[in-house]
C-alpha cells in the first residue's frame, strides 16, 4: 500500500475514534441547559418565573425554582410532560431535544 493509503486510513479510523467516543460518553447526549434557558425565557416567562433575574410571572403558574425543588422532580418525566397538550399550558410543539433541554434547565434552577 502506498503511503497516500495508509496515511489516508490512519485519518480515517482516528476520526471515527473521536466520533465514537464522543457518542458513547455521557455528554455526547446530554440535554442542554442553555439552549434550555432561551427556550424558558421565550415560551414559559409568561407564565412562569424561570429566572433569578425576572421580577414576576403568572400567580397561577409555578417559578421553575419551586419546581425543580419537589422532591419527585425527575427530569425525564418533565420532559414528557412539555411534549403533550396540557389545558392550563400552551402546545408549544416541542422536539424532543427541545424538551429534554428545557427539563434540563429547570433542573439546574434548584
Amino acid at each position: 500500500m502506498s503511503t497516500r493509503v495508509i496515511a489516508i486510513l490512519r485519518a480515517g479510523a482516528g476520526i471515527f475514534c473521536l466520533i465514537s467516543v464522543f457518542a458513547l460518553s455521557e455528554n455526547g447526549w446530554a440535554a442542554n441547559a442553555q439552549h434550555g434557558e432561551t427556550l424558558a425565557k421565550r415560551w414559559c416567562a409568561t407564565c412562569h418565573v424561570v429566572s433569578a433575574d425576572q421580577k414576576r410571572g403568572n400567580t397561577q403558574a409555578p417559578p421553575f425554582s419551586s419546581i425543580a425543588r419537589k422532591p419527585d422532580f425527575d427530569e425525564a418525566k418533565a420532559a414528557t410532560f412539555l411534549l403533550t397538550a396540557h389545558p392550563r399550558m400552551p402546545d408549544m410543539n416541542l422536539a424532543r431535544a427541545e424538551a429534554a433541554d428545557l427539563a434540563a434547565y429547570i433542573k439546574s434552577q434548584r
